[in-house]
């Protein structure tokens, strides 16, 4: 076991000696394979962000029941109530007429005219807070039978947007699946051909080695870590291009954010993100490899 392990330290070393010995070749295939996962990678990290912008926008669902003029608050506080009782409804606020005037003479813009009114003109009014898991459709009909009471003047709800930002996201993640196995194919061909021309380049000593009793999975091994090294290197390359990406694009979303009054900060790949993009590239690495030498190492035999 100790010979077995110390002979797959060997390769394992001298497969990173051979590639840091052509630095060239090894940094253009590494950044290849580097490219072709950040792009995934990046996708993910977008659609995550958009699915924190979503979840920021819950509030977006909140829909307004403005009472007829001139009911008593004693009547939106009963179809308060109600609301409160229905399973789809997580919250109710009551905003009554006074206080809609008087957060309206403190913003300034309508001061001026709202002093020379002789009655306050505005209605009593629920804010409904819906609970994040209610389907759009039991909404748009409760809004519907509010409609319906007599004491309600108007019902504004306006959801559509919202479900289509998460239609759109939805979209994109699986667009990204789509592309994410592309790609991985793509990986898998690039680390297959280089592979197939490294074993073109030592067929020779892969000959004398065959013929000094040298099995196909000791000659296997040294391509497979220069797989593994490529498959590791792409993936660490593709984390380094997501991580620069953030850093240029985080100033102006904050920027853009301030100007609308939020604080948004983008978000960075979480830690099983960032492990799954290098065990994407050494997965893809290893199996280019194994395919590359399971194809070309039977073909080379030793002439006697």
């Amino acid at each position: 076991m100790r010979l077995w392990l110390t002979r797959h330290v060997q390769n394992c070393l001298a497969a990173m000696g051979r590639l840091v010995q052509r630095p060239a070749g090894s940094l253009l295939t590494i950044a290849v394979i580097g490219i072709a996962l950040a792009l995934p990678a990046g996708l993910n990290v977008l659609v995550r962000n958009g699915e924190v912008l979503a979840g920021g926008w819950e509030s977006a669902r909140d829909f307004s029941v403005y009472l007829k003029p001139g009911e008593e608050l004693a009547q939106a506080a009963t179809l308060a109530k109600s609301l409160s009782a229905n399973s789809n409804v997580d919250d109710v606020e009551i905003i009554s007429a006074e206080a809609a005037l008087a957060d309206f003479q403190q913003s300034g813009s309508f001061e001026g005219a709202l002093t020379g009114l002789d009655n306050n003109p505005l209605p009593h009014t629920l804010v409904v807070r819906p609970r994040p898991e209610a389907p759009a459709s039991e909404l748009a009909e409760l809004a519907r039978e509010l409609g319906k009471d007599t004491s309600v003047d108007q019902v504004r709800l306006d959801t559509e947007w919202v479900e289509r930002l998460n239609a759109i996201l939805e979209f994109v993640r699986r667009g990204i699946w789509l592309a994410a196995g592309l790609l991985a194919i793509a990986v898998v061909v690039i680390v297959g051909n280089t592979i197939r021309l490294d074993i073109e380049n030592r067929r020779a000593e892969i000959e004398v080695a065959k013929l000094l009793g040298a099995t196909d999975a000791f000659v296997r091994r040294p391509f497979l870590y220069t797989g593994f090294w490529y498959g590791l290197g792409g993936g660490l390359f593709a984390l380094v291009v997501v991580l620069v990406g953030l850093a240029v694009l985080g100033g102006p979303v904050a920027r853009l954010s301030a100007l609308y009054g939020a604080s948004f900060q983008l978000q960075g790949l979480a830690g099983s993100g960032a492990l799954t993009v290098l065990g994407g590239g050494l997965v893809a690495g290893l199996v280019g490899a194994w395919f590359a030498v399971s194809q070309h190492l039977t073909a080379i035999q030793p002439k006697i």
